[in-house]
């Protein structure tokens, strides 16, 4: 008995160039990855990694789950932390919207001294994270592969697309 998929969209596509680029001091680490996204002229990517230095971090989390879409403001946590962070990991995607414009959707996390130990801290990237010291990010250009954000009537938002639409175990139920 065939209980569909568990994706909602599958493809492939190939890695194109790989971009790195080393931000300033001071500067907006999203602002500063939505420039190379622009000087390069990427529309479809994958950040690979980020690293170095950050002397203010914005964390974004869901906090609860919504009783109704689309997510708010106020169904998030917005977190900040002020003093000398390393940039532990960064990942996300590059895709065109609707309109065509790029969107960068990225997680990351950072670790900061806290008396006599680590604090570790993750989430959506938000502007105001700023650089210190050193920062650079990688980002892999993609070819040939189908993804971008579409509305998605269900959330009340744009949201990720990938290649086919697949079937899923959920979509069957509504069926039924």
């Amino acid at each position: 008995m065939d209980q569909g998929s568990l994706l909602e969209g599958i493809g492939s596509g190939t890695i194109g160039r790989i971009v790195m680029a080393r931000i300033p001091v001071g500067s907006d680490l999203l602002d500063s990855i939505h420039e190379v996204i622009r000087r390069e002229k990427i529309q479809k990517g994958l950040i690979l990694m980020g690293i170095g230095a950050l002397q203010k971090a914005v964390f974004r989390n869901l906090k609860v789950f919504p009783q109704e879409y689309p997510v708010t403001p106020k169904d998030r946590l917005y977190f900040e932390v002020q003093r000398p962070l390393e940039l532990l990991s960064l990942t996300g995607y590059v895709v065109p919207r609707a309109n065509g414009e790029p969107h960068v959707h990225a997680h990351f996390s950072a670790s900061t001294v806290t008396g006599d130990t680590l604090a570790t801290y993750g989430g959506h990237l938000d502007r105001g994270t700023i650089t210190f010291v050193k920062a650079a990010v990688v980002i892999a250009e993609l070819e040939g592969i189908e993804m971008g954000k579409k509305w998605v009537e269900e959330r009340k938002t744009e949201d990720l697309w990938v290649g086919e639409r697949v079937k899923n175990r959920r979509q069957q139920r509504k069926q039924i």
